[in-house]
């Protein structure tokens, strides 16, 4: 079967699978697609989980303010000033964060590989007793162990990815951390915004405002169980098994800004 009508190599993969079909699972494993997908992957994987965690935060962070407003009785418009400074402050401050950690995760990769090319030139022998016994431990000996040291040491960058990842347990990370915080913040603003919806009509519209709270409820209950089912183009659970355990947190977490906001409402003067 031709892989053409599926995104990537790992979607075909994990079409074969629910289908068992060895066919298919053999073309995704084709050395064309393997090299071909590799860095896309995981650039679109990252860029997925990054967008994910946003618009969960966003939606739980903002919707939290909502419902300890509407716990407090405050008025509508004390809710907008409340939510659009989270939404604002906390989606920067999480993509900022976001940003500075991929930046931390990268400049981690670079400066132990550094380290490795340092010891592999001054002290190459060293070196390759590391490789011999990291390969001892997964049970190679004689001529076959010391076929396969002379084979990854014969080629510098073989060998300093060998040691990088088997010695370190570290590989690096393709990702452009400036693309994953916007993609953070774009995901967290988006998402942030739809608890508030109804109180920006009930603004405008004061009929509305009574009401205003029961909508919010609703469409951050749709947009949770949403996000949540997206989820699973990352852990490949059920779309629903997702959506519910989204929801579930998201409502918990609302729950106790509610509670919470109703106890300290005669602080509100």
């Amino acid at each position: 079967m031709s892989a053409a009508p599926f995104s990537g190599r790992f979607s075909l993969a994990r079409l074969a699978y629910r289908r068992r079909d060895v066919d298919m699972a053999e073309a995704a494993h084709a050395h064309e697609h393997l090299e071909n997908s590799l860095c896309e992957t995981g650039r679109r994987g990252q860029h997925l989980a990054d967008a994910v965690l946003g618009a969960t935060d966003g939606i739980v962070t903002t919707f939290a303010v909502v419902a300890g407003a509407a716990g407090a009785s405050l008025s509508s418009g004390i809710v907008l000033i409340m939510g659009f400074a989270n939404l604002l402050a906390d989606g920067f401050s999480m993509a900022v964060g976001n940003y500075l950690g991929a930046c931390s995760q990268q400049d981690f990769w670079v400066e132990e590989r550094k380290r490795e090319i340092w010891e592999i030139e001054h002290i190459p022998q060293a070196e390759r007793e590391e490789i011999k016994r990291l390969y001892q431990r997964k049970g190679f000996e004689g001529e076959i162990l010391e076929q396969i040291v002379r084979t990854i040491t014969s080629d510098k960058e073989r060998w300093l990815d060998e040691m990088m990842r088997e010695e370190l347990g570290i590989q690096e990370e393709r990702i452009a951390p400036l693309m994953s915080g916007l993609v953070t913040f774009v995901a967290f603003a988006f998402a942030g915004l739809l608890p508030l919806l109804s109180y920006v009509l009930a603004f405008w519209n004061p009929s509305l405002a009574p009401s205003a709270f029961a909508v919010s409820v609703g469409l951050t209950a749709m947009a949770l169980f949403g996000v949540g089912a997206a989820r699973r183009f990352m852990t490949r659970r059920s779309w629903w098994q997702s959506g519910l355990e989204i929801l579930g947190v998201g409502g918990l977490a609302a729950a106790c800004a509610f509670v919470v906001g109703h106890l300290l409402r005669g602080f509100v003067g």
